[in-house]
Order: structure tokens, then sequence, then C-alpha cells
């Protein structure tokens, strides 16, 4: 996936995302606050590259995901995606009734392979029915189709007539890659695919969305916590924090040149097995922002050792300081950050 990515037409195009979530509380449910779960998200996906999300745990990156998904309705914003047959469409902003056709060329993977797979279904019921639901009702066809799919993903026809029960994790990832596969998108969101996976088999997961990609010209989105998995399988990355994006860079030049000083500490806890290389990690002080009450200015700055005045009353605006390189931050081009070494150019 690090490959090098021409001049391409973008895919997605997210535009001022927000999602909120109300509060109620009291036997009259009464609205007490709004958690703002993102709030004016923007970013690009071109076509056939990897993009990365990344950032502590609720930060927003799920969902933001599931909102361009549709699976959690935007609050507001634009989700422009370009499908295969016909006009560019606003995701955010479609009915109901007209994303079926949609779902054709874009598809989800869940983080967990356990809860989402239907434990009553079989192998072969899983994986064919997004082909039953779009149309294909001759039994003989999906088997043949599933057949195909399954030894895409390096499981055996035969394995059909089992329940998800008989699986290991790193099968019913498998599973969820082929049920992904089935209907040939052209765009897969992929929710922390290996985070639920044993070390041993994270790499061949990896390892089989990479070949995927570059076999059928693929195009994912991919949230993580993991920046040891992000370095080595994205083109470029979106830093999130509490409900914004305050970093977005291609993956080498944010890994070495970091210019937000929450991708800085976050840069420091990748792992380096060279000693020469190893660097004091960086500790951030407090909390992780409360998304319903959040603070003044700079949303990081209560925890940002570099924070002035100007941070504890303005906010900083997504500013692209170099091409391709944006960063929310008032004081960017002036902090020296500190970075990990450039990653070989290799698949996982």
């Amino acid at each position: 996936m690090n490959a090098d990515v021409g001049k391409k037409r973008n895919l997605i195009e997210v535009k001022n995302l927000k999602k909120f979530f109300s509060v109620q509380e009291g036997f009259l449910q009464q609205e007490t606050s709004v958690v703002y779960a993102v709030d004016g998200v923007s970013f690009t996906v071109q076509e056939g590259e990897t993009l990365g999300l990344v950032g502590e745990s609720g930060c927003g990156k799920t969902t933001t995901a599931r909102c361009i998904m549709r699976i959690l309705e935007p609050t507001d914003g634009e989700i422009l995606f370009r499908p295969r047959q016909g006009v560019e469409i606003d995701l955010a902003g479609c009915p109901r009734s007209q994303l079926r056709s949609v779902r054709q060329d874009m598809q989800m993977i869940f983080q967990d392979p356990f809860s989402s797979l239907n434990p009553r279904m079989t192998l072969f019921d899983i994986v064919g029915e997004p082909l039953l639901l779009h149309g294909m009702k001759n039994k003989n066809e999906r088997r043949e189709r599933v057949s195909e799919l399954l030894e895409q993903v390096g499981l055996r026809p035969e394995y059909m007539p089992r329940f998800p029960h008989a699986f290991s994790g790193g099968q019913r990832q498998r599973i969820s890659i082929a049920r992904a596969l089935a209907l040939n998108p052209r765009f897969i969101v992929a929710d922390e695919p290996v985070s639920a996976l044993d070390l041993s088999v994270q790499s061949q997961i990896l390892n089989l969305l990479v070949r995927l990609q570059e076999q059928y010209g693929l195009t994912y989105l991919s949230d993580s916590h993991d920046l040891s998995v992000v370095r080595h399988t994205t083109n470029r990355v979106a830093v999130m924090y509490v409900d914004k994006v305050v970093e977005h860079a291609p993956t080498t030049r944010l890994f070495s040149i970091p210019k937000h000083p929450y991708t800085e500490a976050l840069l420091s806890s990748v792992p380096k097995p060279d000693p020469r290389l190893r660097t004091e990690r960086v500790l951030l002080q407090g909390d992780v922002a409360d998304p319903s009450n959040p603070p003044s200015g700079c949303y990081f700055h209560p925890r940002c050792r570099y924070a002035t005045e100007v941070c504890r009353n303005e906010f900083p605006p997504l500013r692209e300081i170099e091409p391709g390189h944006f960063v929310s931050c008032h004081h960017a081009e002036e902090l020296a950050l500190e970075g990990v070494e450039p990653a070989p150019v290799a698949a996982v």
C-alpha cells in the first residue's frame, strides 16, 4: 500500500462532517448536553490509495467511518462519493432508498470478527447474503461465487456448510473480507481490521488486504490506533484529536517530520528496534478533553508542553503549511518536533 500514488481523482471527499449525540437524562429524558463526536472533519481519499485515520480511543475515527457508510446519520456536512456508474452523489443527504445501489461500490470490514458474523448463519449464507440481496437468486451461481471468494481470501470452499464458531479469529476476519468483496466494491472502510487478532496473524491479514488492493485496485479508509500498522500500510494519514483532524499529510512525511505536538506524542510510542534510534517518550499529562465540554482555544492545549497564551484563547484552523501537509497548530512553523525514521517500502 505504500507504493507511490500518481495524480488520481478523488473517490471520496468529506467536507465539514459533523456528528453530534444528544445526552438525555431524567424521567422525561430531557437533553442536558451534546457530545461533539465529529465536528468539522474534512479530507479526501483518492482512487487506489489507503488513507489512515489515527488517534486515541474516543477521538471520533470510528464515528467518522460509520457516518461515511451511513451506519450513523451525519448531523451536517457532505460526503461526496463517485460510484462506478452514475454521477457523484452526496451520501450525507442521500435518502436511504437510494443507498442500496451505492452499497455495491462501498463495503465495510468491522473490527471484531466475533461479533460481526451471525452465529446462526453458515459460511455460505454469510458471504452469499449480499449477492442474494442484490439480485443473484440462483443458488448454484451464488455457491460458485462464494467458492471463488473463499479461495481469494485463503479459505477452502469445503468450509461453506460450517458456522462461524468453527473458525479462529483470523479465519473469521477472512470471512468478513470475503463478504466485503462479494459485490466487487471500489471502496472499503476497514475499522481497525486487525486489532482484535493475535499478533501472529495480524501480518497475514494485512498482507491479504495489500494483495487484494493491488489485484482489484481497491481504495481503503483504514482507522487504527496502531501506528506501526499505519506506518506500513497507508499512503496518507489524518490524525484526529477529540473530534477534529489536527494533522493530515503523506505517511512518510508525517512520520518523519510531524508538525503537531499531539502527533509527536503519538509517534514517540512507536517501537524502535534499534537502541540507537530510541528517544525519550513524550508522556501526555491530564486526560483527553471532554467532547461534550471541550476547552477554549486549541483542544490540545491543556496537555501540550508547547502551549502559549494564543493556544488557550484561539482555536487554530487546519491550514496547509507544505504541499499536501495540513496542520491545526498556531506554532507549526516554529516547532522542531521529533519523528521516526522512514519505514522501508515493503509489504508487511
